[in-house]
């Protein structure tokens, strides 16, 4: 798994999107210490939490499962684009036969869990696919034999709020070991001077 942020919205708009209410920019300080601490005090502590929807972010997500994606799915406030199956599945028809164990191998598309039976039982699937692309059956129909394991990436852009809320729920160890995982990830993807939103969401 690898996550990348590629773009976000300064703190200094947020705390100006605060201040509106007030009329108060004449306290801001531009983004620093006072905007920081009333982004929080709003933010969190008042639980104005409409307020921290002004702070979006976009990362660049690569090497999760499809399985996780779906996890993804249920986080309805964001928006996400993710890599077609319509049209990336040539360079599988291009491999040679997967076999039980080739797990080296097989790690170029599928999220390997560490549970042999349960790899060698997505390698199954993944050579199956291979067959039925093989065979020219359209990529449309093909996918219908991609294993829950296959990997995938997406550009995924969401708002503090909500990202608050994925952390809170995602980072429980009751969550999907690849989602805690991506929890994680996110987080310490993100600004410094923006982590302090989040650390109450963290368990």
């Amino acid at each position: 798994m690898k996550v990348t942020l590629q773009q976000h919205t300064s703190l200094e708009v947020c705390a100006s999107a605060i201040r509106t209410c007030w009329q108060s920019f004449d306290k801001s300080d531009n983004g620093g210490e006072k905007d920081r601490e009333l982004i929080d005090r709003v933010g969190n502590k008042f639980k104005h939490a409409s307020t921290l929807e002004h702070l979006v972010y976009t990362f660049y997500i690569q090497g999760i499962s499809r399985a996780l994606l779906q996890e993804l799915a249920r986080h309805r406030i964001a928006s996400l684009s993710v890599k077609s199956t319509r049209y990336t599945l040539k360079e599988l028809k291009a491999e040679e036969c997967f076999v039980s164990g080739d797990f080296d191998r097989a790690e170029k598309y599928l999220v390997l869990t560490g549970v042999e039976m349960v790899d060698n039982m997505s390698i199954a699937a993944l050579e199956n696919l291979r067959l039925v692309l093989k065979e020219g059956i359209s990529n449309d129909k093909a996918k219908y034999c991609l294993p829950e394991s296959y990997k995938t990436e997406l550009t995924w852009t969401i708002n503090a709020r909500s990202l608050q809320n994925f952390i809170n729920l995602r980072s429980s160890k009751s969550a999907l070991w690849e989602i805690q995982n991506l929890a994680q990830e996110l987080y310490e993807n993100l600004p410094s001077d923006h982590q302090y939103l989040f650390t109450c969401a963290k368990l």
